[in-house]
């Protein structure tokens, strides 16, 4: 975080300084058992409880102030040192805003410019960002805005995409930071246009418009107007990143005054404008893409050759999010040599992404239950099908949540895919995914080839139970459905003593966290 006084944290919010104006945090926390020495402590009220209620912990931690909604005293009837605002959310991202635009104006004064990369879609989001971080990252250098034009990369941690987990990753950038990578998640129209409003990106890549979420924005069409935001946002100087086999993300060409640079898996057709394209497509033998890089007036070191891409990804799916984070990294001026190096070095870096165990009695587990929604359930179950040729194959599937009127039909197409892929075994976790379990079995899946189990805590029985080596299981669902930890669990050797405990201790009610995923 760079340095901003008490006094200037109240000026930037429009707070009320309750403290002595000279306090300077050198971090920012919104959970108290994150705070320590120096800690600016944020308490925001939750749904069930209340952050104001750890403020105290916070400072039992080392927080030296507070940024609140009201005054919070001590055991000794003493208000704890503070900035008292009217909105705790909103004045994080005026102090976010606010950070990004001191770096940049700092290390442009000293001709080291800061580039900020906005990513948004449905689907692939972290993944991308991951990829394009670590492009990035291969660029850093110990410079800084005094006669440095290079400098550090700082990208998300997990998933943190929204109005909370932006500010928060803003926070670890400094004036020595050459790139910031930011993730854009969101649950309605005008949630994208807040964040790019804070953050202000340069290039802006949009992945994909599905129908996750469909119920909370009022159908997918919305869903397009929320995530075009972001190339709205794009000064003319900046560039737009679009995926062209996706046609709602073409057509926000439309509505851009940045450049904007298509990528696709589609070989090139005459007179089609130049683009990042993937040509020679195939999965090798685990399951991961290879092709062959087309990079926009950028050809491999004979001239003549493209550049190789041997991705360590699991799925034919993650094809266009490697070009996603190959075209951001074209628009940020990466070579193509070193783009091509980095996307295949690169194994996936945040958890639960088509997360590959394997165990020591030959059953392999793949866990990708971070997040579902109809298309990436699609791809996770024919990725399953490719690498189980020749093994037994299982599919662990939970709920697909908030698709508003559309959930029942898209439930009822999965089941039916699971069948017609030849999935060995079909395991339905929970009735929010009943209709899934029942379409597999009107398809022509019964007996002991499908199971509906009420709980993750009965799946993990049966799967205990049935397991044996060679088998290939898949487990996938919306994130609050929780199979990524009976995944966990599973990935355990068979009678571990740490089988029983699968689940994550969570986080005290009333502090913020980012663990459920934003469109």
């Amino acid at each position: 975080m760079i340095a901003l006084t008490a006094a200037e944290i109240a000026e930037i919010t429009n707070g009320r300084l309750a403290a002595e104006p000279g306090i300077t945090p050198a971090a920012v926390v919104t959970d108290s058992r994150e705070a320590t020495a120096g800690s600016l402590y944020v308490a925001k009220p939750g749904e069930t409880a209340d952050g104001h209620d750890f403020v105290g912990a916070a400072f039992d931690r080392g927080a030296v102030l507070a940024l609140v909604e009201r005054d919070v005293p001590d055991d000794a009837g003493r208000n704890y040192p503070a900035v008292v605002v009217q909105d705790s959310v909103l004045a994080v991202g005026a102090l976010a805003a606010e950070s990004v635009r001191r770096i940049r104006a700092r290390r442009e004064a000293a001709g080291a410019p800061l580039t900020v990369i906005g990513i948004t879609g449905s689907a692939g989001k972290t993944t991308t960002k991951d990829l394009l971080a670590g492009i990035l990252a291969a660029n850093d250098a110990d410079g800084t805005a005094e006669g440095n034009a290079e400098g550090k990369t700082i990208a998300p941690q997990g998933s943190y995409n929204g109005e909370i987990g932006v500010p928060l990753t803003v926070f670890k950038a400094g004036y020595d930071t050459r790139y910031l990578v930011i993730e854009m998640g969101a649950t309605g129209v005008g949630h994208i246009r807040y964040l790019a409003d804070m953050v202000r990106p340069d290039i802006g890549v949009v992945l994909g418009v599905g129908s996750a979420h469909a119920g909370e924005f009022g159908g997918v069409e919305n869903i397009a107007v929320a995530k075009g935001e972001l190339v709205e946002a794009l000064p003319a100087a900046g560039t737009a990143v679009l995926n062209l086999d996706d046609p709602r993300v073409a057509a926000m060409a439309a509505r851009t005054e940045a450049s904007v640079l298509g990528y696709t898996a589609q070989p090139a057709r005459d007179g089609q404008p130049a683009a990042v394209r993937a040509e020679g497509v195939e999965l090798n033998a685990g399951g991961s893409p290879e092709f062959e890089l087309y990079l926009p007036g950028e050809n491999a070191p004979d001239g003549t050759t493209p550049y190789h891409v041997a991705s360590r990804l699991i799925g034919a799916h993650h094809v266009a999010n490697l070009l996603a984070a190959a075209g951001a990294a074209h628009a940020a001026g990466i070579p193509g040599m070193q783009i091509a190096a980095s996307l295949s070095a690169q194994a996936a870096a945040s958890r639960w992404r088509m997360e590959r165990t394997e165990r020591a009695d030959g059953v392999t587990i793949i866990n990708d239950a971070y997040n579902a929604n109809p298309e990436s359930m699609r791809a996770a179950l024919r990725t399953l099908a490719d690498l189980g040729r020749g093994r037994r194959t299982w599919a662990v599937l939970g709920a697909m949540l908030e698709l508003g009127p559309d959930s029942i039909r898209e439930h009822t197409a999965v089941g039916t895919q699971v069948v017609r892929l030849n999935i060995s075994r079909l395991v339905v976790v929970g009735r929010e995914a009943r209709s899934l379990y029942v379409s597999a079995v009107q398809e022509g899946s019964w007996g002991d080839e499908c199971v509906f189990a009420e709980t993750p805590d009965e799946a993990y029985e049966l799967l205990q139970a049935e397991l044996r080596p060679g088998d290939l299981v898949l487990f996938k669902s919306s994130n609050s459905i929780g199979l990524r930890h009976l995944g966990d669990r599973i990935a355990l050797p068979p009678q571990s003593p740490g089988n029983s405990a699968g689940t994550s201790a969570g986080k005290p009610a009333g502090t913020a966290t980012e663990g459920s995923a934003l469109l």
